[in-house]
């Protein structure tokens, strides 16, 4: 396994892997227009593309026999609350097939060595899964933000660490 920035080759695969993590994590009930009209309309190549151009991002990718399995994408131009939060992992996202592998926590240790260790989250209330993740590797609750979309507000736990290395 390998990880390395992004490029924008890598663009339609990671266009593909967050449609495909998304879903799964978010759509627990099923498939509805506007779970649909989400993915598709934010989820695409030149998404990607842009956002890899973009000085205020950094993406990693995790490949696996040229295959692209997992990435993590630090915005250093998001805060909560104050810059002292550090920059935002907006994304953190690792195939199913490869969860439970440790894979999300490298990804998390090079982005904290690359760009540094004081980052903040947010992730979905009910994503018990990912919650226990990050509070295994120390994460603290800060504070709760919504993520809207189709006219609805879902809440987020906001999520902090504060150290040179994940």
């Amino acid at each position: 396994m390998m990880i390395r920035k992004a490029r924008k080759e890598d663009s339609l695969n990671l266009a593909v892997l967050s449609i495909q993590v998304w879903l799964h994590t978010y759509a627990t009930n099923g498939i509805r227009n506007e779970i649909s009209r989400f993915v598709l309309d934010t989820f695409t190549e030149a998404y990607f593309e842009k956002t890899i151009e973009n000085p205020n991002y950094q993406i990693l990718v995790a490949t696996k026999d040229k295959h692209l399995i997992g990435y993590v994408r630090a915005h250093f131009a998001s805060f909560w609350q104050d810059a002292s939060n550090g920059y935002e992992i907006d994304k953190l996202y690792v195939q199913e097939h490869f969860q439970g592998r440790g894979l999300g926590k490298r990804l998390l240790a090079e982005i904290s060595t690359q760009c540094g260790g004081t980052f903040w989250l947010s992730t979905w209330k009910y994503n018990h899964k990912a919650l226990g993740f990050y509070k295994h590797l120390g994460f603290i609750d800060i504070g709760t933000r919504y993520f809207e979309f189709g006219g609805e507000a879902h809440e987020n736990c906001v999520l902090a660490i504060k150290q040179e290395r994940v």
